[in-house]
């Protein structure tokens, strides 16, 4: 029993850094994106800037919503593991 324990433990680490590594790549290129297809649609038309600016920071709110719903749903699994719930321990 202890030996599971510990194993569901060490396979919930590795899914936690799983988790808070593709949270931050996945991040981290949609902004990339995003900051790139806002400099080439105000560079056609600047006078669209504003109206995109709006835009841009809308979907930056929810591309960190993502983000931090991993980072929630990983501290979820560090903290309060439903899996070693199950096994009564």
């Amino acid at each position: 029993m202890e030996a599971l324990i510990a194993q569901i433990q060490a396979n919930t680490a590795i899914a936690i850094g799983l988790i808070f590594a593709f949270a931050a790549l996945g991040t981290g290129i949609g902004f990339g994106l995003l900051g790139g297809k806002f400099l080439e649609g105000s560079a056609r038309q600047p006078e669209m800037a504003p109206m995109l600016q709006t835009k841009m920071f809308i979907v930056a709110g929810l591309l960190d919503a993502l983000s931090i719903i991993g980072v929630a749903f990983a501290a979820l699994l560090m903290f309060g593991n439903p899996l070693l719930a199950a096994l009564g321990g």
